[in-house]
């Protein structure tokens, strides 16, 4: 009895949209380990460098401190006066009194002068501590930003940066404005709640509701990104302000297309015969 001839598929090896999908998530894990090793060495640098400055500068003022006390002990150390003398009583003429003598001042001492010129150095010094340990933190400061920046890709400020991030097709993008509340109102996956703008300083505070659970951001900038976290996301949403008015923000919040639950279902059903 003859059989009929039937193609066989070889249900243990997943097909090639597998490999892609697979070689597209570990792409984009090799990346976000890169950038957040660069952020992690770039933090410890410049933190270490700030402790240092800050150590220095606190020996710095105890220096200047010490000198500034000597230079008043010394301003306010007496002067002794020369002795008078006074004429010999045998003799007829007029006792004839010396003057006294000139006091010295401390401004025409040797030592004063090398105190107040050590005090001085020590001044400028600090001085140009200060402005290191302001340099320091703000270059530590803009390297976490911008690598933050570089993690999530690129900051839409407007609404046309925006079209232009959702072309690329990799996550999904919520445009919002939020009028000053305590109500919640959903954006997307979340809802969120508006409890301050500064339209001065264009910051705000905001309230978020997260798989249930009540989070609170509390002076956040404009442009800055909000990371938020979920165990069924492969990347964190990002929530970004472009906008501060009066009681009002404008902005969007991101999320990756696909959730886990979502990209492990693909994959099993593709390996499937």
């Amino acid at each position: 009895m003859e059989s009929a001839d039937r193609p066989v598929h070889d249900s243990s090896r997943p097909s090639w949209p597998v490999y892609l999908l697979m070689a597209v998530l570990a792409g984009s894990a090799l990346i976000t380990s890169a950038y957040l090793y660069r952020e992690k060495k770039q933090t410890q640098e410049l933190t270490a460098a700030n402790q240092n400055l800050s150590t220095t500068l606190t020996q710095l003022q105890s220096r200047i401190q010490d000198l500034t006390q000597r230079v008043d002990e010394f301003k306010s150390s007496p002067v002794v006066a020369a002795p008078v003398v006074r004429a010999q009583p045998a003799k007829p003429r007029p006792a004839k009194v010396s003057k006294t003598a000139a006091p010295r001042t401390p401004r025409d001492d040797a030592r004063f002068k090398e105190l107040q010129g050590q005090l001085s150095d020590q001044q400028k010094q600090l001085a140009s501590t200060r402005e290191d340990l302001d340099k320091t933190r703000d270059d530590l400061n803009g390297a976490l930003n911008s690598t933050k920046d570089e993690l999530s890709g690129s900051i839409a400020k407007t609404h046309d940066e925006l079209v232009a991030l959702q072309k690329r097709g990799e996550r999904n993008y919520y445009e919002f404005e939020l009028n000053k509340s305590k109500q919640f109102e959903r954006v997307g996956p979340l809802r969120l709640s508006l409890r301050k703008a500064d339209t001065k300083h264009k910051r705000f505070d905001v309230n978020m509701l997260v798989d249930d659970n009540q989070l609170q951001k509390k002076g956040v900038n404009l442009y800055e990104t909000i990371w938020i976290n979920t165990g069924d996301r492969p990347q964190p949403m990002e929530l970004v302000v472009n906008q501060i008015g009066k009681d009002h923000i404008q902005g969007y919040l991101s999320e990756p297309k696909y959730k886990k639950s979502e990209l492990s279902q693909t994959a099993d059903t593709a390996a499937r015969p």
